[in-house]
């Protein structure tokens, strides 16, 4: 009898916790309400997006870049011609990701860090801020050709910030200013410090399906170099544990210093490349 009493005198005290807790999700979580899904990849297309693997979390992605489809069935479009790229990205925290990948492009070895400054907030901070940064090692590069090189001459370096705002449930766009430099450059008017502003976005086509795109505007280009700002568009699939973005783009090579320094194809002239990242969560 004294438990049913209890509980009888309980049952006020716990309805106006119920309707406090109420109240709350009507208002402060609303308030708090943090931007989420703006992108699905890691990666736009070629450009890092402001997505971050979560604490505890691997994340291993495999990218292919087939060669140019200007070859036609002598290199059967590209696939004769393919660079590929394994990755690896652990998240330390829920706002710290450390990477490694290894890339048959130039067999570039690359360590990365990615770490998020800010968040954007529904009545709050309108934008996410990211960072990005790279240390690449060029093991191509070959004494026979190169006498004097040295071990530091094979190292490059990016700095990366990521501004993207997810503008409604449909579209994210993202600005990513970036500073790259490499010791060794291809072209010898090229200066080894070169800067560039990347432009980008999602937008969702469905449940599972988004359009991607993003360029990069060169900013201190030598004059005369062979070299094009990357153009790239592709589409992502959610399936799950996984993500499989297929791509093209006017630049084969895949870490930053490479498909913004040396991007040969050409829109224009339908030297483009075909290619496809997929990613699995562990």
């Amino acid at each position: 009898m004294k438990y049913q009493l209890l509980a009888f005198l309980l049952i006020p005290i716990i309805a106006i916790s119920q309707n406090d807790l109420l109240d709350e999700i009507d208002s402060d979580t609303l308030v708090d309400q943090y931007a989420t899904a703006a992108f699905k990849g890691l990666k736009i297309v070629n450009f890092e997006s402001t997505k971050l693997v979560a604490e505890g979390e691997l994340n291993f992605i495999v990218s292919h870049r087939f060669g140019s489809v200007e070859g036609g069935f002598d290199s059967f479009f590209g696939l004769d011609e393919a660079v590929t790229r394994i990755h690896f990205v652990y998240g330390l925290t829920e706002a710290i990701n450390i990477g490694v990948s290894r890339s048959s492009f130039l067999k570039i070895y690359d360590v990365t860090a990615k770490y998020r400054l800010i968040r954007q907030k529904e009545n709050g901070f309108p934008f996410t801020v990211v960072g990005f940064n790279a240390l690449l090692i060029n093991t191509a590069l070959d004494k026979d050709n190169l006498p004097l090189l040295e071990f530091k001459h094979r190292l490059g370096y990016t700095a990366q910030l990521l501004i993207s705002r997810k503008v409604n449930t449909d579209l994210t766009l993202q600005l990513a200013p970036t500073f790259f430099h490499d010791n060794y450059v291809v072209f010898d008017a090229q200066a080894n410090s070169q800067i560039a502003l990347g432009l980008g976005g999602r937008y969702k086509l469905g449940k599972r399906w988004s359009v991607n795109a993003d360029y990069g505007l060169h900013l201190n280009r030598a004059d005369n170099s062979p070299f094009k700002n990357p153009l790239s568009i592709g589409f992502d699939l959610e399936t799950g544990g996984h993500v499989f973005q297929m791509h093209f783009s006017n630049a084969q090579a895949m870490n930053t210093n490479g498909f913004l320094g040396q991007g040969t194809g050409d829109w224009g002239d339908g030297d483009i490349y075909f290619g496809f990242n997929l990613s699995r969560t562990f």
